[in-house]
């Protein structure tokens, strides 16, 4: 039985500091304008989506034409600077779902043929160390620990 290798890149460690460096970079660059947001404080917030996003913006839109339908109560200097932040960030925002995401199936799928060739190599040090080849046995050992079954031992049976 063969691997079905379906990714076969070497990324040179000199490319993955690099981006690592260039991420962090982006990461202090815009860290003193985030806001981080817990479990309920997230919950409690009204969200805006595709649909809210068309709205915002139209009603900006709509501020700079006819402002005489602005509320009192409205914050209109703040209003524009949140919509400004939406406009500015959803595209990073994007930018950097789609790299999250490339990175998880890249990482997924490698992920997936190491472990089968892994797999593979335990078989064949199992065989091995079954047949008696003395060299096997320690590593047939040391890799067998990592397949411990917990919780199915069998019970045995009362007569």
């Amino acid at each position: 039985m063969s691997a079905n290798n379906q990714i076969s890149v070497e990324i040179p460690q000199t490319v993955l500091n690099d981006v690592a460096q260039k991420l962090q970079d982006c990461k202090t660059l815009l860290a003193p304008y985030l806001q981080g947001l817990t479990v309920d404080q997230r919950k409690k917030l009204f969200k805006m989506g595709d649909k809210t996003v068309a709205t915002v913006q139209k009603v900006k839109d709509y501020l700079e034409t006819n402002p005489e339908f602005a509320p009192a109560y409205m914050d209109k200097t703040e209003f524009l600077k949140d919509e400004a932040v939406v406009t500015g960030l959803s595209p990073l925002g994007n930018l950097a779902t789609q790299l999250a995401s490339d990175i998880d199936d890249t990482v997924t799928l490698a992920g997936s043929e190491a472990l089968i060739s892994a797999l593979f190599y335990y078989g064949t040090t199992k065989e091995a160390a079954d047949k008696g080849i003395a060299t096997a046995k320690p590593i047939y050992d040391d890799l067998s620990q990592r397949f411990v079954r917990k919780g199915n031992k069998s019970v045995p049976k009362k007569e």
